[in-house]
């Protein structure tokens, strides 16, 4: 069987069986038929299963090396990305197809260092809620606003999660159903203030908020997109002279990072954020720490 053919297997695997959001297969699809694409010039032809189970590492080091030149080319972590991507297909390719070649694990990325998560401030949360809500054009778009931001802070929500949420959903529980990403289902507490904040958009909306239809409406009634919730964090993080980390991700990264600081758990911090590793929820420790330190170094006398 040819490579292309079991590039289309392995896609319609991740979209279909391992249920993976439509970005991250897009990006697997063009990472894994650029490296399919360079075989087919490096190798003279187009690669088969069994040119794939017998290369050698030095055809995927030129693969990488290749991708690093030219006015394309790709930085570290978009490098780590594409190897990754390789790598998962060859798994898939094992696991199905009986086509395996252990020698490209010798194969080592670039080590990349985790960007650390950059949250707003207790305060900043407050005032975007506050500013979200006195400065729209509308009332019922104010409390919409307000709502969002809420939510998104005091339940460490995605924005994608948040949209997600329909009328069905109304009154908001206790104890939210969120699902997250691959279809994965977690509970995730709800805050009275965040349950309030729902409850007054959902009274001042003029659209009916029906069982099928979004929680999250835009002006003309249609669903509210992440484009625009960007777009509405922009415009308040510049009447307040936040900096452009300020987006809808920030007040999840804040919703963690201001739990641990106040004492909560970092492996029920893990469950409530919908974490796969403990290791990525380790990352707001890290802040925490780097926050101490700079406490440390600017009050104490002989820092």
């Amino acid at each position: 069987m040819h490579a292309a053919a079991l590039l289309q297997h392995w896609i319609a695997h991740l979209r279909d069986e391992r249920r993976f959001a439509a970005n991250s297969v897009e990006a697997y699809e063009r990472d894994v038929a650029a490296f399919l694409g360079f075989l087919q010039g490096h190798l003279g032809g187009e690669p088969s299963a069994h040119d794939l189970a017998h290369l050698e590492p030095r055809d995927l080091r030129a693969y990488l090396a290749y991708r690093r030149q030219g006015p394309d080319a790709l930085a570290d972590r978009s490098i780590s990305r594409a190897l990754a991507a390789i790598r998962s297909f060859y798994r898939y390719l094992e696991r199905r197809h009986g086509v395996a070649n252990a020698r490209l694990a010798l194969v080592r990325g670039p080590k990349l260092k985790r960007p650390l998560p950059r949250p707003v401030s207790e305060g900043a949360a407050r005032d975007l809620i506050v500013e979200a809500s006195d400065t729209a054009s509308q009332d019922w778009i104010g409390a919409r606003d307000a709502a969002l931001i809420t939510l998104l802070y005091a339940a460490g929500l995605r924005i994608s999660e948040a949209l997600a949420l329909t009328g069905a959903d109304l009154p908001l529980p206790d104890m939210l159903r969120v699902v997250g990403k691959g279809s994965k289902e977690r509970i995730v507490p709800l805050l009275p203030a965040a349950r309030q904040a729902v409850e007054r958009y959902a009274a001042l909306c003029p659209y009916a908020l029906t069982e099928d239809a979004p929680l999250f409406r835009a002006v003309r009634g249609g669903a509210l997109s992440p484009r625009m919730a960007q777009d509405l964090m922009q415009r308040l993080r510049g009447r307040l002279g936040l900096p452009s980390s300020a987006t809808p991700h920030a007040l999840r990264h804040a919703f963690a990072t201001h739990l641990l600081a106040n004492g909560g758990d970092l492996r029920a911090i893990q469950d409530l954020l919908g974490h796969e590793s403990l290791s990525t929820t380790q990352t707001y420790a890290s802040v925490e720490a780097k926050k101490i330190l700079q406490l440390y170094r600017r009050a104490h006398p002989r820092a």
